[in-house]
């Protein structure tokens, strides 16, 4: 598990990649999860989310949906060390947000 923490943090791509990959899908598919998870904030384009995919592929953060049938669409599916990663990022990205409301509320408290 320490050499996952080396992968941290992750992008904002990456991270919810991750996270519509809880089950598996297609580049379309996980597009349109990540758009509407993110209120259209983000909108995932072909080359990033190729990208991505390619390089958590090689890391073994993903890997291919082994389908029954032939098909153009590839789906991908997260790996045990792909979960990891994302529980160790929503560790790291909640110690952030606590971190800032405590230091937020203590100022608006001393004005």
């Amino acid at each position: 598990m320490s050499n996952n923490k080396e992968s941290l943090p992750l992008t904002e791509a990456n991270y919810y990649i991750l996270l519509a990959l809880q089950q598996p899908m297609h580049g379309y598919g996980i597009i349109q999860f990540v758009k509407e998870i993110s209120n259209g904030r983000l909108d995932l384009g072909p080359g990033t989310l190729y990208g991505a995919i390619k390089s958590m592929l090689e890391k073994g953060w993903i890997q291919p949906v082994h389908q029954k049938e032939a098909s153009r669409r590839k789906e991908y599916e997260i790996t045990k060390t792909g979960k990891e990663i994302a529980e160790l990022e929503l560790h790291r990205l909640t110690e952030l947000v606590i971190n800032g409301n405590q230091i937020i509320r203590g100022e608006e408290n001393d004005n």
